[in-house]
């Protein structure tokens, strides 16, 4: 019994380092071929309309909301210390320290990151990635660098809209609903957001951009070494990657965040 317990944990455990190093291979293949020309503009500016200008509305949505929320929060809390007037830096530093990336990166991943596991694990059930490298075509190249590219470039900029409307959200709450002078909520946001705040904020988002597309990616490209073939290997390994997407975003923020406080 013993024997079989230890058989089982070794195994476990070389898979795991299997998966970890396949992922790290992905990654830097495609990360490689970013450098490499021909660049691919057409995939890209596709890549980028699809990830960034088509997730404009859920940004938007929930970036009001989240911000109106945080106004409504913030207000009860603050006013029993008799420091409401503070309303709009604690709405814009929560925004754009923590919630305008971490969302912005969930919501792009339930939208364009799981669309991007699927199709590509479709592409491996249906062989077509085997096609491409017949005709001599470098599937990771084609299919996995410019949704990088196009990753990099939306990412910050849907985090600058989310952070942009949920200070307007935290606005319409604040002084439109509660009543906060609306001079004293702008003033307040202007004055303690910095630039090392919006940096930080920028720099959370390029690494989640890059968590994202890759593991979302790399699981939709290995759909048959994890769930097989078939329409249920394909389900499977899009959830998997949303999932994993979701938790690997929150432990880099948490590792971010220890590095730049």
């Amino acid at each position: 019994m013993f024997i079989k317990s230890v058989e089982k944990t070794g195994e476990t455990t070389i898979r795991l380092l299997e998966s970890c190093g396949r992922l790290l291979i992905f990654f830097a293949t495609g990360g490689i071929n970013v450098f490499i020309l021909p660049v691919q503009f057409s995939k890209i500016i596709d890549h980028t309309w699809f990830i960034g200008v088509k997730s404009f509305f859920v940004i938007v949505l929930t970036g009001i909301f989240t911000g109106m929320v945080l106004g409504l929060q913030g207000y009860y809390s603050l006013v029993k210390f008799g420091s409401e007037a503070g309303l709009g830096a604690a709405v814009a530093l929560t925004l754009v320290r923590e919630l305008g990336p971490v969302l912005t990166a969930i919501m792009v991943t339930a939208r364009a990151g799981s669309a991007m596991a699927a199709e590509i694990g479709v592409m491996r059930i249906s062989e077509q990635i085997d096609a491409l490298k017949t005709m001599h075509i470098n599937p990771i190249r084609f299919l996995f660098t410019p949704r990088l590219i196009a990753s990099v470039i939306s990412f910050p900029l849907l985090t600058s809209l989310f952070n942009v409307i949920g200070i307007l959200g935290g606005y319409l709450s604040g002084s439109i609903l509660i009543g906060i002078n609306q001079y004293d909520y702008m003033d307040t946001v202007i004055k303690n957001v910095d630039m090392a705040d919006i940096n930080g904020g920028f720099l959370k988002s390029l690494v989640f951009s890059l968590i994202v597309t890759t593991l979302c990616c790399y699981r939709g490209y290995y759909t048959h070494l994890f769930s097989g073939f078939g329409a249920r290997s394909v389900s499977l390994s899009t959830t998997n990657a949303v999932v994993q997407s979701c938790i690997f975003i929150l432990i880099s923020d948490y590792i971010i965040t220890y590095f730049l406080v």
